[in-house]
Protein backbone atom coordinates (compact mmCIF):
# COMPACT_ATOMS: atom_id res chain seq x y z
CA UNK A 1 0.00 0.00 0.00
CA UNK A 2 1.12 3.54 -0.74
CA UNK A 3 1.49 6.21 1.92
CA UNK A 4 0.15 9.74 1.71
CA UNK A 5 2.79 12.47 1.55
CA UNK A 6 1.52 14.01 4.79
CA UNK A 7 -1.45 15.52 6.60
CA UNK A 8 -3.15 18.90 6.55
CA UNK A 9 -6.06 20.44 8.43
CA UNK A 10 -8.93 22.48 7.05
CA UNK A 11 -11.45 24.85 8.55
CA UNK A 12 -14.46 23.53 6.62
CA UNK A 13 -15.37 20.36 4.76
CA UNK A 14 -18.88 20.49 3.25
CA UNK A 15 -19.70 23.13 0.66
CA UNK A 16 -22.17 23.82 -2.14
CA UNK A 17 -21.01 22.86 -5.63
CA UNK A 18 -21.85 24.62 -8.88
CA UNK A 19 -21.80 21.43 -10.95
CA UNK A 20 -25.23 20.89 -12.50
CA UNK A 21 -25.72 17.33 -11.25
CA UNK A 22 -24.26 18.03 -7.80
CA UNK A 23 -25.49 19.53 -4.55
CA UNK A 24 -22.97 19.55 -1.71
CA UNK A 25 -19.50 18.08 -1.92
CA UNK A 26 -16.45 17.31 0.21
CA UNK A 27 -12.78 17.03 -0.73
CA UNK A 28 -10.82 15.46 2.11
CA UNK A 29 -7.58 15.06 0.16
CA UNK A 30 -5.26 17.62 -1.44
CA UNK A 31 -3.85 16.24 -4.68
CA UNK A 32 -4.48 13.08 -6.67
CA UNK A 33 -1.97 10.33 -7.40
CA UNK A 34 -3.79 9.26 -10.56
CA UNK A 35 -2.05 12.13 -12.34
CA UNK A 36 -4.47 12.64 -15.25
CA UNK A 37 -3.07 14.67 -18.13
CA UNK A 38 -6.14 15.91 -20.08
CA UNK A 39 -5.25 18.30 -18.29
CA UNK A 40 -6.90 17.86 -14.89
CA UNK A 41 -9.15 20.81 -14.02
CA UNK A 42 -8.66 20.27 -10.29
CA UNK A 43 -4.88 20.42 -10.67
CA UNK A 44 -5.08 23.61 -12.75
CA UNK A 45 -7.33 25.19 -10.14
CA UNK A 46 -5.15 24.27 -7.17
CA UNK A 47 -2.01 25.41 -8.98
CA UNK A 48 -3.63 28.73 -9.92
CA UNK A 49 -4.46 29.48 -6.29
CA UNK A 50 -1.06 28.40 -5.03
CA UNK A 51 -2.17 25.30 -3.16
CA UNK A 52 0.21 23.08 -5.14
CA UNK A 53 3.40 24.12 -6.87
CA UNK A 54 3.70 21.66 -9.75
CA UNK A 55 2.45 18.37 -11.19
CA UNK A 56 4.93 16.37 -9.09
CA UNK A 57 3.47 17.95 -5.93
CA UNK A 58 -0.08 17.25 -7.09
CA UNK A 59 0.42 13.49 -7.50
CA UNK A 60 1.67 13.09 -3.92
CA UNK A 61 -1.59 13.50 -1.95
CA UNK A 62 -2.12 14.95 1.51
CA UNK A 63 -4.96 13.65 3.67
CA UNK A 64 -7.08 16.10 5.66
CA UNK A 65 -6.58 14.74 9.17
CA UNK A 66 -9.55 16.53 10.78
CA UNK A 67 -12.09 15.37 8.18
CA UNK A 68 -14.31 13.45 10.60
CA UNK A 69 -14.18 16.17 13.27
CA UNK A 70 -15.32 18.75 10.70
CA UNK A 71 -18.19 16.52 9.62
CA UNK A 72 -19.31 16.13 13.23
CA UNK A 73 -19.56 19.92 13.46
CA UNK A 74 -21.06 20.63 10.05
CA UNK A 75 -23.57 17.83 9.56
CA UNK A 76 -25.99 19.01 12.31
CA UNK A 77 -25.95 22.55 10.86
CA UNK A 78 -26.41 21.58 7.21
CA UNK A 79 -28.28 18.27 7.09
CA UNK A 80 -31.67 19.89 6.48
CA UNK A 81 -30.26 21.76 3.47
CA UNK A 82 -28.33 18.91 1.86
CA UNK A 83 -29.88 16.63 -0.76
CA UNK A 84 -26.67 14.67 -1.30
CA UNK A 85 -22.91 14.93 -0.81
CA UNK A 86 -20.55 14.08 -3.66
CA UNK A 87 -17.13 12.48 -3.12
CA UNK A 88 -15.21 14.15 -4.72
CA UNK A 89 -14.81 16.96 -7.29
CA UNK A 90 -11.13 17.86 -6.79
CA UNK A 91 -9.66 14.53 -5.74
CA UNK A 92 -10.45 10.80 -5.73
CA UNK A 93 -12.03 9.14 -2.66
CA UNK A 94 -10.71 5.68 -3.58
CA UNK A 95 -7.30 6.59 -4.92
CA UNK A 96 -5.52 3.54 -6.29
CA UNK A 97 -3.27 1.94 -3.66
CA UNK A 98 -4.01 4.44 -0.86
CA UNK A 99 -5.79 2.37 1.76
CA UNK A 100 -5.74 5.20 4.32
CA UNK A 101 -7.66 7.49 1.96
CA UNK A 102 -10.21 4.76 1.19
CA UNK A 103 -10.81 4.10 4.88
CA UNK A 104 -11.34 7.80 5.56
CA UNK A 105 -13.79 7.99 2.65
CA UNK A 106 -15.85 5.09 3.99
CA UNK A 107 -15.94 6.59 7.49
CA UNK A 108 -17.08 9.91 6.06
CA UNK A 109 -19.85 8.25 4.05
CA UNK A 110 -20.95 6.33 7.15
CA UNK A 111 -21.26 9.59 9.13
CA UNK A 112 -23.27 11.24 6.39
CA UNK A 113 -25.54 8.22 5.95
CA UNK A 114 -26.15 8.00 9.71
CA UNK A 115 -27.48 11.56 9.52
CA UNK A 116 -29.81 10.55 6.69
CA UNK A 117 -27.68 12.13 3.97
CA UNK A 118 -27.25 10.35 0.66
CA UNK A 119 -23.78 10.20 -0.91
CA UNK A 120 -22.65 9.94 -4.53
CA UNK A 121 -19.19 8.64 -5.33
CA UNK A 122 -16.99 8.87 -8.42
CA UNK A 123 -13.60 7.20 -8.79
CA UNK A 124 -10.88 6.07 -11.17
CA UNK A 125 -9.86 3.61 -8.48
CA UNK A 126 -11.58 0.43 -7.30
CA UNK A 127 -14.91 0.75 -5.52
CA UNK A 128 -14.53 -1.36 -2.35
CA UNK A 129 -17.07 -4.03 -1.47
CA UNK A 130 -17.51 -2.42 1.96
CA UNK A 131 -19.79 0.08 0.23
CA UNK A 132 -22.42 -2.66 -0.01
CA UNK A 133 -23.01 -2.31 3.73
CA UNK A 134 -23.85 1.39 3.55
CA UNK A 135 -27.08 3.20 2.67
CA UNK A 136 -29.03 1.84 -0.28
CA UNK A 137 -29.66 5.45 -1.34
CA UNK A 138 -25.99 5.99 -2.17
CA UNK A 139 -24.86 6.04 -5.80
CA UNK A 140 -21.46 4.65 -6.81
CA UNK A 141 -19.76 5.59 -10.05
CA UNK A 142 -16.62 5.20 -12.12
CA UNK A 143 -15.08 7.40 -14.80
CA UNK A 144 -14.68 5.51 -18.07
CA UNK A 145 -13.72 7.32 -21.28
CA UNK A 146 -12.09 4.46 -23.16
CA UNK A 147 -11.36 0.74 -23.05
CA UNK A 148 -7.88 1.15 -24.51
CA UNK A 149 -5.16 0.55 -21.93
CA UNK A 150 -2.45 2.34 -23.91
CA UNK A 151 -4.62 5.46 -23.88
CA UNK A 152 -5.17 5.11 -20.12
CA UNK A 153 -1.45 4.76 -19.45
CA UNK A 154 -0.80 7.98 -21.36
CA UNK A 155 -3.61 10.15 -19.99
CA UNK A 156 -4.55 8.52 -16.65
CA UNK A 157 -1.12 7.04 -15.85
CA UNK A 158 -1.59 5.95 -12.24
CA UNK A 159 -5.27 5.05 -12.28
CA UNK A 160 -6.87 1.59 -12.16
CA UNK A 161 -7.07 -0.39 -15.41
CA UNK A 162 -10.43 0.05 -17.08
CA UNK A 163 -11.56 -3.56 -16.81
CA UNK A 164 -10.90 -3.60 -13.05
CA UNK A 165 -12.99 -0.45 -12.59
CA UNK A 166 -15.86 -2.00 -14.52
CA UNK A 167 -15.70 -5.26 -12.57
CA UNK A 168 -15.80 -3.47 -9.20
CA UNK A 169 -18.79 -1.45 -10.37
CA UNK A 170 -20.53 -4.57 -11.65
CA UNK A 171 -19.99 -6.31 -8.30
CA UNK A 172 -21.76 -3.48 -6.46
CA UNK A 173 -24.53 -3.41 -9.05
CA UNK A 174 -25.16 -7.14 -8.75
CA UNK A 175 -25.41 -6.71 -4.99
CA UNK A 176 -28.20 -4.17 -5.54
CA UNK A 177 -26.33 -0.88 -5.23
CA UNK A 178 -27.16 2.07 -7.47
CA UNK A 179 -24.39 2.49 -10.03
CA UNK A 180 -23.43 5.07 -12.62
CA UNK A 181 -20.70 5.89 -15.12
CA UNK A 182 -19.16 9.23 -16.07
CA UNK A 183 -17.96 9.24 -19.69
CA UNK A 184 -16.09 12.53 -19.32
CA UNK A 185 -13.83 14.07 -20.56
CA UNK A 186 -14.57 12.15 -23.75
CA UNK A 187 -11.70 12.53 -26.26
CA UNK A 188 -11.95 13.55 -29.91
CA UNK A 189 -10.70 11.11 -32.60
CA UNK A 190 -7.34 12.89 -32.90
CA UNK A 191 -6.61 11.58 -29.37
CA UNK A 192 -7.87 8.07 -30.02
CA UNK A 193 -10.02 6.46 -32.69
CA UNK A 194 -12.64 4.45 -30.84
CA UNK A 195 -16.32 3.53 -30.93
CA UNK A 196 -18.48 4.95 -28.13
CA UNK A 197 -20.78 1.93 -28.47
CA UNK A 198 -18.05 -0.36 -27.17
CA UNK A 199 -17.87 1.65 -23.95
CA UNK A 200 -21.64 1.82 -23.63
CA UNK A 201 -21.99 -1.93 -24.07
CA UNK A 202 -19.34 -2.54 -21.40
CA UNK A 203 -21.38 -0.61 -18.81
CA UNK A 204 -24.89 -1.40 -20.05
CA UNK A 205 -25.71 -2.90 -16.63
CA UNK A 206 -25.42 0.43 -14.80
CA UNK A 207 -28.33 2.66 -13.73
CA UNK A 208 -27.12 6.00 -15.10
CA UNK A 209 -24.64 7.43 -17.60
CA UNK A 210 -23.25 10.97 -17.69
CA UNK A 211 -21.57 12.13 -20.88
CA UNK A 212 -19.37 15.19 -21.38
CA UNK A 213 -16.80 16.54 -23.82
CA UNK A 214 -13.13 17.17 -23.16
CA UNK A 215 -12.26 20.73 -22.06
CA UNK A 216 -9.14 22.83 -21.47
CA UNK A 217 -7.27 21.07 -24.24
CA UNK A 218 -6.02 22.76 -27.42
CA UNK A 219 -5.74 19.46 -29.27
CA UNK A 220 -9.49 18.82 -28.91
CA UNK A 221 -10.43 22.25 -30.29
CA UNK A 222 -8.01 21.72 -33.18
CA UNK A 223 -10.09 18.77 -34.35
CA UNK A 224 -12.00 20.57 -37.12
CA UNK A 225 -15.29 18.75 -36.67
CA UNK A 226 -15.28 18.65 -32.87
CA UNK A 227 -18.73 20.26 -32.52
CA UNK A 228 -20.26 17.86 -34.99
CA UNK A 229 -18.43 14.97 -33.32
CA UNK A 230 -19.77 15.71 -29.84
CA UNK A 231 -23.29 16.35 -31.11
CA UNK A 232 -23.30 12.99 -32.89
CA UNK A 233 -21.68 11.10 -30.00
CA UNK A 234 -24.06 12.59 -27.42
CA UNK A 235 -26.99 11.49 -29.55
CA UNK A 236 -25.58 7.96 -29.66
CA UNK A 237 -25.41 7.99 -25.84
CA UNK A 238 -28.99 9.24 -25.54
CA UNK A 239 -30.31 6.64 -28.01
CA UNK A 240 -28.43 3.84 -26.25
CA UNK A 241 -29.67 4.83 -22.80
CA UNK A 242 -33.27 5.17 -23.93
CA UNK A 243 -33.12 1.78 -25.66
CA UNK A 244 -31.68 0.11 -22.53
CA UNK A 245 -33.79 2.05 -20.01
CA UNK A 246 -30.73 3.72 -18.48
CA UNK A 247 -31.01 7.20 -16.95
CA UNK A 248 -28.67 9.75 -18.56
CA UNK A 249 -27.37 13.29 -18.35
CA UNK A 250 -25.52 15.20 -21.06
CA UNK A 251 -23.19 17.77 -19.49
CA UNK A 252 -23.76 21.45 -20.25
CA UNK A 253 -21.70 22.63 -23.21
CA UNK A 254 -21.33 19.19 -24.76
CA UNK A 255 -23.99 19.68 -27.46
CA UNK A 256 -23.84 22.73 -29.74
Amino acid sequence: MKQVKGYIERKTMLYVTGVEYGDYTMNHVLGCAHGCKFPCYAYLQKKRFGQVGCYEDWIEPYLVSNTLELLDKEIPKLKDKIKSVHLCFTTDPFMYGYDEISKMSIKAIQKLNTAGIKCTVLTKGILPEELMKLSSDNEYGITLISLNEEFRKEYEPNSVPFDERIQALRTLHEFGCKTWVSIEPYPTPNFIDQNINDILEAVSFCDKIIFGRIHYNKKASEYKRHKEFFNKTANVVVDFCEKHNIAYHIKNGTIN
